[in-house]
C-alpha cells in the first residue's frame, strides 16, 4: 500500500517506511516500523537488506545501501498498489462507426469476450481493432441489455458501460476457474 504520508526532513522514517515496504514482498527482511530511530530493527533490517543485495553487511545505510534501497523501493511499492487504471480517451462526441478501425477497439473486444462468458445474450466478437460486423452484434447486444440505444456503434455511453461491468464479469469468471 502506498504510504499517506512522506516522510520528508525525516530520514530514518523514510529509510524505515522503504525497508517496510521492500520487507513486504521479499521474506528474507525483518519487518520493521517508521519510528524514527535507528535503533536494532533498523540495524537488523538495513544488515538483512545489504546481505540480500550483495553490499558489505554493516547495519549502517550509507551512500551504496542508501541507493540500492531506492532502487528496490519504487518496483516493490508498485508490486502492492493497484493496478492502474486504464482511461480510454474518445473525444468529445466521437462514436467509432461500423468499418472503422481503432486501438481502443482491440480493449473493447477483449472486454466483450469477457462479457460474452458471464453473460449468454451478448455474442462474442474476434479481436481486430476493427468495428465489424461480429463486433458491432456484440456492442448491439450489450446496449440492449443495459438499456441504451442499440446503435452497434462505440460512443461514451456504451464505453461507460462497458468499463462499469468488466470488472465484476472478469472477477466472476475467475472465481470460476
Amino acid at each position: 500500500m502506498r504510504p499517506d504520508e512522506t516522510f520528508v526532513g525525516q530520514p530514518i522514517r523514510s529509510l524505515q517506511q522503504m525497508l517496510r515496504v521492500i520487507g513486504e514482498n521479499d521474506d528474507r527482511l525483518p519487518g520493521v516500523v517508521p519510528d524514527g530511530i535507528y535503533g536494532n530493527d533498523t540495524v537488523r533490517a538495513v544488515s538483512a537488506f545489504q546481505r540480500s543485495a550483495g553490499l558489505p553487511v554493516t547495519g549502517i545505510a550509507d551512500q551504496d545501501t542508501w541507493e540500492a534501497i531506492v532502487a528496490r523501493y519504487e518496483p516493490a511499492l508498485v508490486e502492492q498498489d493497484k493496478a492502474q487504471p486504464l482511461q480510454i480517451i474518445l473525444d468529445p462526441g466521437q462514436v467509432i462507426r461500423r468499418g472503422e478501425r481503432n486501438p481502443n477497439l482491440y480493449i473493447v473486444q477483449a472486454i466483450l469476450i469477457v462479457l460474452s462468458r458471464q453473460y449468454p445474450g451478448i455474442t462474442e466478437p474476434g479481436m481486430s481493432g476493427v468495428l465489424d460486423l461480429a463486433t458491432a452484434d456484440s456492442i448491439s447486444s450489450f446496449q440492449q441489455m443495459n438499456l441504451i440505444p442499440v446503435t452497434g456503434e462505440l460512443d461514451k455511453h456504451t464505453w461507460k458501460r462497458l468499463a462499469l461491468h468488466y470488472p465484476i464479469a472478469a472477477n466472476a469468471l475467475l472465481q470460476r476457474e
